[in-house]
């Protein structure tokens, strides 16, 4: 009794730590207030995105909209309302809002403790999961993605065959429904490997490899097959009990269930014969899609641009796929597809600490010949497009969410710092709990007369 008594309160105290734990990682930056009054960014380079770049222009925004974009030289003849707010950016740039297409944000604290991980439904089939539902707005990634300009992202589920739903969301909020942009953004599927593997070591016939994979895709069909079938049961008003997984299937079967503009299956594939199974599986059905990952997307680049299809590039910062590609294999990817004509944007490589990375990853596509207007392009109205926002993100254009950032370079520059930020016009704290502990120590360092006071002159 003694040693289980122990036990116990070993399991207690440690649970304790853990809470006390989870706790203190929480983000405990208030929420932006609503906008005031209007506010003029003048003076700064604004790069539209959708149109040209203004070198010296002016984004105004009142109510979370912009309405107006324009030279620097119309301040002098508009007449503005007293409650306007005019902040000078000159020598700075003026850019849409960050937009990382593929992440855990908000589903994922500290990858090591399972109670902070909530990315992963069980089961192989989720599709009535909706990963916004999930999103913690307390997380302390969130700041941290913001301070490097990530305004939106889509937040997607993972695991299983049919993982769930993905939620696009602006970083900023109290909850989660205040978060929220668009609560199904696209289906997540994780599409088998169709290439038959006996396996390394050859340990089973290659007969039960190529069942397996036949398995694996009879699996999908089936799953739609009864997803349409239950649709139109419920369509055609007979009494049937209702089914919450199959319910949510329902925008996603195509054919008279198919809606203008709504969103696609964002299918996970990186090899050539999956990336052309899954696009010929979903074209019989007539359903939009995109490919997530795309590794091999280059080779089958005329099957892509005859259906329509995107790649959400699943990472820059990335090792070459096989042992016998080239070393720049990944880094070369966005080029080659702007190449081929495909659509595409770029995610990161991380899913959730270091999605602040977004702006170098495209930053190293440039380097490896994308052009730079593309890049940028790639990490703001590109993903806004391909996850159906695009209507109010991505550009700087009159009518459009006032979601943007002002940074004191180029943006694909990491010597670049975002001065201000703005999520649907409320000006955005760039503050973290990295920020604070680097204040902390400073003011230490001062306080031991180891480094100037603020104002006063440098040491030698």
């Amino acid at each position: 009794m003694k040693t289980m008594n122990t036990i116990v309160r070993t399991a207690a105290s440690s649970m304790a730590c853990l809470a006390v734990s989870i706790a203190g990682a929480q983000d405990l930056l208030p929420s932006a207030p609503p906008q005031e009054g209007g506010v003029m960014l003048t003076g700064g380079t604004v790069h539209t995105v959708s149109g040209e770049t203004i070198e010296n222009g002016v984004v105004g925004f009142r109510d979370g909209t912009i309405t107006t974009i324009a030279d620097a030289e119309i301040m002098q003849r508009i007449l503005l309302s007293p409650d306007t707010d005019i902040i000078d950016v000159g020598g700075h740039h003026v850019y849409p809002g960050l937009f990382a297409a593929h992440t855990q944000l908000g589903l994922t604290e500290t990858s090591s403790v399972r109670a902070t991980n909530d990315s992963n439904e069980i089961g192989s089939f989720n599709p009535e999961v909706r990963a916004g539902v999930a999103v913690n707005p307390d997380s302390t990634l969130l700041p941290v993605a913001r301070l490097n300009g990530i305004m939106l992202a889509g937040v997607m589920p993972r695991g299983g065959r049919i993982s769930g739903r993905a939620s696009v969301m602006r970083l900023d909020g109290w909850t989660w429904e205040d978060m929220t942009v668009r609560g199904d953004a696209g289906m997540v599927i994780n599409w088998p490997g169709v290439r038959a593997n006996p396996g390394m070591w050859r340990t089973s016939p290659e007969g039960d490899a190529v069942k397996r994979v036949e398995r694996a895709l009879d699996g999908i069909r089936d799953y739609f097959d009864n997803a349409s079938a239950y649709a139109d049961v419920k369509t055609s008003g007979a009494a049937h009990p209702s089914d919450l997984r199959l319910e949510a299937m329902r925008p996603y079967l195509g054919g008279e269930y198919a809606e203008e503009g709504g969103p696609r299956l964002l299918v996970a594939a990186n090899d050539y014969d999956q990336i052309v199974s899954a696009v010929s599986f979903v074209a019989k059905r007539g359903i939009p899609m995109a490919i997530v990952g795309g590794r091999d997307a280059p080779l089958c680049a005329g099957l892509l641009i005859e259906h329509d299809v995107p790649v959400i590039i699943d990472g820059v910062y990335r090792f070459p796929k096989r042992a016998d590609s080239p070393h720049d294999d990944a880094y070369t990817l966005a080029a080659r597809l702007h190449e081929a004509g495909v659509k595409f944007c770029i995610s990161g490589a991380d899913r959730d600490g270091n999605v602040r990375n977004l702006p170098y990853e495209a930053a190293m596509a440039t380097r490896y010949g994308l052009d730079a207007h593309e890049a940028v392009r790639a990490i703001t109205l590109a993903p806004a497009e391909i996850l159906g926002v695009d209507d109010r993100y991505g550009s700087l254009e009159t009518g459009k969410s006032a979601t943007l950032i002002v940074t004191t370079g180029d943006v694909l520059e990491i010597t670049s710092n975002v001065a201000f930020a703005f999520i649907d016009g409320k000006r955005v704290e760039l503050r973290s709990k990295q920020t604070e502990l680097r204040d902390k120590y400073l003011e230490k360092y001062r306080q031991l007369d180891l480094i100037p006071r603020e104002g006063e002159p440098a040491r030698d």
